[in-house]
């Protein structure tokens, strides 16, 4: 027997990993019977026949196969196709890398840029899994706080750009933003590439809500402003926009210099993404916008209910979202997020995050996931009602 235990005997970067306060709560209720959960970013609707049904066409095909490490070329040439449509940019292969999952296509961006000890600033409150994945590569975490200004919520563009000294590694900027819904302009976004340029900063941007953006087609993006060679790594998913969460899905854009490194990193992590799967997201691409457009409608219907009851509790502050699917919303005296999604679950049997979950700027707020048919949120606000009166 040996003289010391298994965990002891992990890396220090193991051993300081933290559980997501999300999933802690999700599973105290997923064993539960009648429980609505809202606590994921993740849609009540399936994934649609046609998708489905490429993936099984593919299958019985034979797809079943390694295929290159970057993902098939027709996925690949598919993505540049979606992109040069919605950004208007001239994007080719060389610059993309499909990914199992949003959340891989995020892990290899730490694994590519960060030395242990490396600087990395993130917005707060933050998604956790955006700390975790850098923190998980020894990344030090400095935040920027959002700040609820004349009713919207708003990033100080001085103070972030203060922010990233010359001595910072990489930012992430996620937005349309997880849990708030703040949206960047692309003024600032402007600003914050060009001052990234003069030091040498990569921009890590988490472009999965891009298409969920309430004022218009897609959210400003920094892949409509990058060029080839910038330092910018934009990470996307089809989780959300094609309701394909279990798919495990989604490609980076990035420079075609970094291409065989991002191969190579796949190569050690999981040596490729399912081929069938991939064929899903070709027909997802091609095909797949009226189904962002009934997402829309779906979504527009969940926040008006969502608005309508949240305002109507003297206990709530509810900041209106720019995008994504989500209320973040604070609630007087509450002052322990993680305990009072635990009680909430336990006495409504409604699934909610802890604002904590999303960092330290998060306590004292619940999140939300409107992307729900309105039969469902009635119900979960009825529920809800005696806790946030």
């Amino acid at each position: 027997m040996t003289q010391i235990s298994p965990l002891a005997a992990l890396s220090a970067r193991a051993r300081s990993l933290e559980a997501s306060k999300i999933r802690e709560v999700a599973e105290l209720g997923m064993t539960e019977r009648d429980v609505i959960p809202l606590w994921f970013g993740e849609g009540a609707w399936p994934t649609s026949d046609f998708i489905v049904e490429a993936a099984v066409k593919a299958l019985r095909a034979g797809e079943h196969m390694y295929n290159p490490n970057n993902g098939t070329p027709a996925l690949r040439q598919q993505i540049c196709d979606y992109s040069n449509g919605i950004f208007g940019t001239g994007l080719t292969p060389d610059r993309i890398t499909v990914t199992p999952s949003g959340m891989q296509g995020l892990m290899l961006a730490a694994e590519m840029l960060v030395t242990p000890g490396d600087r990395v600033v993130v917005v707060d409150p933050c998604w956790p899994n955006i700390t975790g994945a850098f923190r998980a590569q020894g990344g030090d975490i400095a935040s920027v706080a959002l700040e609820e200004r004349e009713g919207r919520w708003a990033l100080d563009l001085e103070k972030l750009l203060s922010t990233l000294t010359p001595e910072t590694k990489a930012v992430v900027l996620n937005s349309p933003h997880n849990p708030t819904g703040w949206t960047m302009p692309a003024e600032d976004q402007k600003a914050v590439l060009d001052h990234c340029r003069r030091h040498g900063i990569w921009i890590v941007a988490d472009d999965v809500y891009t298409r969920l953006y309430r004022h218009g087609r897609a959210a400003p993006s920094f892949v409509s402003l990058a060029e080839p060679d910038d330092l910018v790594i934009s990470v996307n998913s089809f989780s959300k926009c094609w309701s394909m969460t279990g798919w495990r899905l989604g490609w980076l854009v990035a420079p075609p210099q970094i291409e065989t490194r991002l191969g190579q990193l796949t190569e050690f992590n999981t040596s490729c993404t399912a081929p069938f799967i991939q064929s899903a997201g070709v027909a997802a691409l091609r095909e797949g916008e009226p189904e962002i457009d009934l997402l829309h409608e779906r979504i527009t219907t969940g926040y008006a209910i969502t608005a309508q009851n949240l305002k109507g509790f003297d206990k709530v502050t509810f900041v209106e979202p720019d995008g994504a699917f989500y209320a973040f919303f604070r609630v007087a005296g509450l002052g322990d997020s993680f305990d009072a999604a635990k009680r909430i679950l336990r006495e409504t049997k409604v699934g909610l995050a802890p604002g904590v979950a999303f960092g330290e700027a998060g306590e004292g707020y619940l999140r939300l996931c409107y992307a729900q048919p309105e039969t469902v949120l009635e119900r979960a606000f009825e529920r809800l009602a005696p806790f946030l009166s």
